[in-house]
């Protein structure tokens, strides 16, 4: 039976396209909210202020501040003085420049100058949001090493002397979105509260450095100390561990006068 030549002008069905993605709520958070970021941006060092980021995302003024609450406490953003806003050192750390070495890199000499000094661990950290983020590390010569964290702990700014150095070294706004950011996960560190971090954040500017004890680790007592850019804005933070008997007041005095002393021979323009 011959076989029935093909029809080469068969209609294939119409197939509809698929329908374009609804305009969520979520969604439309996330794109003014980058919008927000863009304009902040846009202003570079200087800073936006509230009008500003109205006029550039055509946002109202409920909206902008609502927004950049979420970008504070993330750390995609940072306040500079009362009024105005600029990148935060999140962005920062994920921007290096080219051909230049990262953050861990650059504070490693000054690790490695400190714990040299003192024989115990050294360590830096740099800010994520109301977080901190423990960057370089460096082991000293002294039998008992404390060893508190590991490069990649994650934990409250603050719970930790690196961490509290920083903190304290942030403006006032910026320090209490931080604590209260994390107020729900302070007590598991030592029973830590928003009010007993506040005292500490108070001594610590007072003092020029950091100390807190039995807090991240139990038995355990740091020193720490902020270190600054260029611009002289805090981005990380530096500090020793050991036994709280091997850290006297006199001994910690000694530690922070090798923190500041290494910084200002390694970094004299700043990290």
């Amino acid at each position: 039976m011959p076989s029935r030549p093909a029809n080469r002008n068969v209609r294939l069905p119409d197939v509809p396209s698929p329908p374009e993605a609804p305009d969520d709520p979520g969604s439309r958070t996330l794109r003014r909210g980058l919008q927000v970021l863009d304009a902040v941006l846009a202003q570079g060092r200087d800073g936006a202020r509230v009008v500003d980021l109205c006029r550039a995302a055509g946002l109202e003024r409920a909206t902008v501040y609502r927004l950049l609450a979420t970008l504070l406490e993330s750390g995609y953003v940072a306040q500079r003085g009362r009024f105005r806003y600029v990148a935060g050192p999140r962005l920062a750390a994920m921007a290096e420049p080219a051909g230049q070495p990262n953050m861990a890199m650059r504070l490693a000499p000054v690790l490695e100058r400190v714990s040299r000094a003192c024989g115990d661990a050294a360590f830096a950290i740099v800010r994520e949001g109301p977080t901190s983020h423990c960057i370089a590390r460096h082991v000293g010569t002294h039998p008992v090493q404390i060893l508190v964290i590991q490069v990649g702990t994650r934990q409250p700014l603050g719970v930790g002397a690196a961490g509290l150095a920083l903190l304290a070294a942030l403006p006032d706004a910026e320090m209490q979105a931080a604590i209260a950011a994390n107020a729900q996960a302070l007590p598991r560190y030592g029973g830590m509260t928003p009010e007993r971090l506040a005292i500490l954040v108070r001594a610590t500017r007072e003092r020029g450095w950091s100390v807190v004890g039995n807090h991240a680790t139990q038995g355990v007592l740091a020193a720490g100390m902020a270190v600054r850019n260029a611009a002289g804005e805090p981005v990380a933070a530096i500090s020793v561990a050991s036994t709280v008997d091997r850290m006297p007041r006199e001994r910690q005095q000694l530690i922070a006068r090798w923190m500041r002393e290494a910084l200002a021979a390694l970094l004299p323009g700043g990290v």
